[in-house]
């Protein structure tokens, strides 16, 4: 069997370090619960790659459960779930069933294997000096260019929110769309931001009597 090591294909075309917002996505090939996966394989659709320290543990538990009933909805942003730890494919593969047997939830999305940590550390996941992947629960949100977009870390003692995550994606895409921000808190069907102008006379210009200012005004879709 060719080993996890063999299998990683991480891109080396980037700069040295972890990558942050607006950079390319480090590139992978390695074996998940569905078959052989590689950042290629999600060009053209929104991707959520997010990591949890390990397979058979209460928080990842609950978190599992959360994407695998909201991954629907993420389908119907164009994005897809990639769920990643350090533990071994076999040890997925008893979690995925467990789950499904406990819980009643069939976890509907690849997890990915990464016992080298070589995937976890590519995206900076890590410390540099990691023995193990204890402080590992990041969320990536990659764009279908291969940009990443988003990005959070949370330590292992707290769960991630979900709904967060969701609210986060579509926001990202009605910003990519339009030339507008969106408020704090805000979701699909809430008024949003409209840009502010970055000229004097493009302040100037905006009408008289609009509630706000002229660097703050909302509108509508």
């Amino acid at each position: 069997m060719i080993s996890h090591i063999e299998r990683s294909d991480l891109a080396t075309d980037r700069p040295a370090g972890p990558p942050v917002m607006g950079d390319p996505a480090p590139g992978f090939r390695a074996r998940t619960t569905m078959g052989e996966r590689t950042l290629e394989d999600y060009r053209g659709r929104w991707l959520v790659l997010f990591s949890h320290p390990a397979d058979f543990t209460p928080v990842c538990t609950s978190e599992f459960l959360a994407f695998s009933r909201a991954h629907p909805r993420f389908q119907m942003l164009d994005c897809d779930l990639l769920g990643l730890s350090v533990d071994s494919l076999s040890s997925h593969l008893a979690w995925a069933h467990n789950i499904e047997e406990r819980f009643g939830v069939r976890v509907p999305f690849p997890m990915l294997e990464d016992p080298s940590m070589a995937i976890a550390r590519a995206y900076g996941m890590l410390p540099p000096g990691a023995v193990s992947s204890a402080t590992v629960r990041t969320t990536f949100v990659i764009d279908p260019d291969g940009i990443i977009r988003a990005s959070t870390t949370y330590p292992m003692t707290v769960g991630r929110s979900v709904e967060e995550i969701l609210r986060l994606v579509a926001a990202l895409q009605v910003t990519d769309e339009a030339d507008v921000v969106t408020p704090e808190a805000w979701r699909p069907g809430d008024p949003i931001l409209v840009a502010p102008p970055l000229t004097f006379h493009g302040a100037a210009a905006r009408p008289e009597g609009e509630a706000g200012d002229w660097y703050f005004r909302t509108g509508t879709l």
